[in-house]
């Protein structure tokens, strides 16, 4: 049982929230060396969070004012069988950490995953954030060592399919670049 923090509240984002998100993703982006890789606008996750329903943002509040987010979806396990909770990112601003919120907030997930019947809860960590590995494994997450995370970016994918499946590579309407 985690303690209980004072003023601490969970609240799913909405459509309005668009522009909270993308600041608490250049926040995460600038603590991981990445802010000229931002590509996403308010338009875009409109679109492709609430329009298109791909993933969910929960904010932790303390007293109404959001202090970090998570992003997350669902995805499917064929091994288990069932859908798995996949936390795409995680950030608490730097001035509230240390005070259990990051773990309320992990828990708040992990019960969610729970309640929804999943049969797991994944998520990828810079392997020089070492605060952030050292969290999670105090929380009992297991590393996968032996899996590697392969990319293809939108620029690859757009090659492959102009090359290899002829008509695929127009884009729809709503997925243009």
């Amino acid at each position: 049982m985690t303690k209980k923090i004072p003023g601490l509240t969970f609240r799913q984002a909405t459509a309005q929230d668009s522009a909270l998100i993308l600041h608490f993703i250049k926040k995460l982006a600038e603590y991981e060396h990445l802010l000229p890789e931002v590509e996403a606008t308010e338009e875009i996750l409109t679109e492709w969070i609430f329009r298109r329903h791909t993933a969910n943002v929960l904010f932790p509040e303390i007293d109404g004012h959001p202090v970090g987010f998570a992003l997350y979806f669902y995805n499917f396990s064929t091994f288990t069988g069932r859908a798995g909770l996949y936390l795409e990112d995680f950030f608490v601003l730097p001035e509230h950490r240390g005070r259990g919120i990051g773990k309320a907030t992990l828990f708040h997930l992990a019960a969610e995953a729970y309640r929804s019947g999943c049969g797991r809860m994944e998520w990828v960590c810079l392997d020089w954030n070492r605060s952030s590995i050292d969290f999670y494994r105090s929380l009992g997450a297991i590393p996968m060592d032996d899996w590697t995370i392969y990319r293809l970016t939108r620029p690859r994918l757009r090659l492959i399919a102009e090359e290899n499946c002829p008509g695929a590579a127009t884009p729809s309407a709503k997925s243009r670049d």
